[in-house]
């Protein structure tokens, strides 16, 4: 599988590649994604509507990908030590939920794909250049791209 292939996966464009098919052939490698929140809760419900919706694609955490979580509990000066920390440890993708999530795994790393699952206006904050062409290393999950939570 492509690299591209699976950071879409996050980004919410499955709909335009056959995971169905690939879902079903043995898993060859183990996908880390990093999760970073500034939230406490190991088992939120986004967490929980996002491992449904890898699961729905033939993904299983433990099996073929493996999440990797950092959690903030509400100290929004230790984003930077734990966005280093999933760069440091090689995550593929790093899910970030609000904009300060992002600017700090942004600051972190210019090469590991970011998917950014809430803000308001990407655009406006600077955190994109569009939601059409993001540029960089950010990709948002807007409305229309929403599927792997859906479930």
């Amino acid at each position: 599988m492509q690299r591209r292939e699976f950071i879409t996966l996050f980004g919410g464009s499955v709909a335009t590649w056959s995971f169905a098919a690939r879902a079903q052939q043995p898993a060859r490698r183990v996908y880390r994604v990093g999760w970073l929140s500034l939230a406490s809760g190991d088992r939120s419900y986004a967490i929980i509507a996002f491992e449904e919706g890898l699961r729905s694609l033939g993904y299983r955490v433990g099996e073929n990908v493996v999440i990797e979580r950092r959690f903030a509990h509400g100290e929004m000066e230790r984003l930077p030590a734990l966005a280093s920390d999933l760069v440091r440890l090689g995550v593929e993708v790093i899910v970030t939920g609000s904009a300060p999530n992002t600017v700090a795994v942004m600051k972190a790393t210019k090469m590991i794909p970011i998917v950014m699952t809430s803000s308001s206006d990407p655009v406006g904050t600077g955190l994109i250049a569009s939601l059409a062409r993001p540029g960089g290393n950010v990709t948002p999950r807007t409305r229309a791209t929403r599927s792997w939570a859906s479930g």
